[in-house]
């Protein structure tokens, strides 16, 4: 649930660049959705983990501890230095890209990158599936469905938003 905060917290920040970068009224909508989304998921994990007194983030020794590092590389496969990342997150190679591209050039950095993101974030809900407590906790369970069940959605609304893209562009 930490990992995941943080995770999410990446999202948030990938969709506040939007308004200032692209003129894409689809890809604006999106943003503004996984935005709201993510926001509200960060709220719940906080609230979950407080209330079994659990701290709501990671130390860098819990970080540390984490092999992430066969989940995460950049596009590249470059997997140096990301021993301590998060499943999709982007690197910040990528960050920076994203950051400096502006128009269609960010529209396809930001399809492409949220679509990895949220892929590593479906490696942490099976992660979790995995744990043999998660189907006990009626409210994680739930909650950990959900959090699939939309990230797989928004994943399908941005292939074929970036298959659109590509198909315009070949034109």
């Amino acid at each position: 649930m930490q990992g995941m905060i943080m995770h999410h917290a990446q999202a948030i920040e990938m969709t506040a660049l939007i308004a200032a970068r692209t003129q894409n009224n689809h890809l604006q909508s999106l943003g503004a959705r996984i935005s709201h989304s993510q926001s509200d998921e960060i709220a719940f994990m906080k609230r979950w983990l407080t209330a079994r007194g659990e701290s709501t983030s990671m130390s860098m020794h819990e970080t540390k501890g984490m092999d992430m590092s066969k989940h995460s590389m950049d596009i590249s496969g470059d997997m140096s230095g990301h021993s301590m990342m998060m499943p999709g997150m982007l690197t910040s190679k990528q960050m920076e890209a994203l950051k400096n591209a502006k128009g269609n050039d960010f529209d396809q950095l930001f399809l492409s990158g949220m679509i990895q993101h949220h892929n590593g974030a479906l490696i942490m809900v099976k992660d979790l599936f995995d744990t043999p407590s998660t189907g006990q906790d009626a409210e994680l369970f739930n909650f950990v469905t959900d959090v699939d069940s939309g990230q797989r959605a928004e994943i399908k609304i941005m292939q074929t938003m970036l298959e659109k893209k590509t198909l315009e562009e070949k034109r």
